[in-house]
């Protein structure tokens, strides 16, 4: 890659080739990704979206967001704080995403029920909160989505313990087609600049939710889905369809 295709018409023009290529390629996991979340509603689950850093991106594009499904719900390290009584001081621990348990006090006060599917993100697959938090929910039979870069999850190691990382623990993964380290753009002297994994975790999500869609309609179910909050009587209609499952699911103002 030369110099010049650090630019913004070098990013664009990069990132719409990858995105246009795993629109192709990533049809079969999208759907195989679609029957594990068609399959979640029509059993009445939930389904319960986890990542850290920048991967908490991808989960708010699952859980609670215009167009999106209503029975989904974001885990986040947050709810330690937020439901778990802990001091707001734990979130300052830099190495928290490290330390063994932490995923299994998110799973316990989330109190997941077994038709609930499990979607986790993470660009390297191999944290030890987002390896453990898939390690308990396969061991309490959940179903598991993974959302990772299997480039850059070939080229680490494994942190856990168990030598797991996310990918091997998934029953369908879906590729986010980044590059190991994420960023797209080769700089002349090393290293590279802006980031690729959100746009491409995006796109699959969204792919994914209107398959599952499609797949629910076929079958004859209404898909609960969220109208914006902000058109008229939008947030009356999604209260009513949050009653359903409440105490299942969390809407926080963040």
């Amino acid at each position: 890659m030369n110099a010049g295709s650090v630019s913004a018409d070098g990013f664009a023009r990069e990132s719409l080739a990858v995105l246009d290529r795993i629109t192709g390629s990533a049809r079969g996991e999208v759907r195989r990704a679609a029957e594990l979340i068609a399959d979640c509603v029509r059993a009445d689950g939930v389904i319960q979206a986890f990542g850290t850093g920048h991967s908490q991106a991808i989960v708010l594009e699952v859980a609670g967001r215009a167009g999106g499904l209503v029975p989904t719900n974001r885990l986040s390290i947050a709810d330690l704080v937020l439901y778990g009584g802990e001091d707001a001081g734990v979130l300052d621990d830099p190495l928290l995403e490290r330390k063994s348990g932490v995923a299994r006090r998110i799973y316990d006060l989330a109190a997941p029920r077994p038709e609930d599917l499990f979607v986790i993100i993470s660009n390297s697959g191999v944290n030890n909160v987002i390896v453990e938090m898939a390690l308990h929910a396969k061991e309490q039979g959940h179903r598991l989505l993974a959302i990772t870069s299997v480039a850059h999850t070939h080229a680490v190691p494994a942190a856990h313990p168990s030598g797991k990382k996310l990918a091997d623990l998934a029953d369908v993964v879906l590729d986010n087609a980044a590059p190991r380290g994420d960023a797209l753009l080769e700089l002349p002297d090393g290293g590279a600049v802006c980031a690729l994994s959100t746009l491409t975790g995006v796109m699959l999500v969204q792919m994914a939710v209107a398959e599952a869609t499609s797949l629910l309609l076929t079958t004859g179910h209404r898909p609960p889905v969220y109208v914006s909050a902000n058109v008229p009587g939008g947030f009356e209609s999604n209260l009513e369809l949050e009653r359903h499952y409440a105490g299942r699911i969390r809407r926080t103002a963040s």
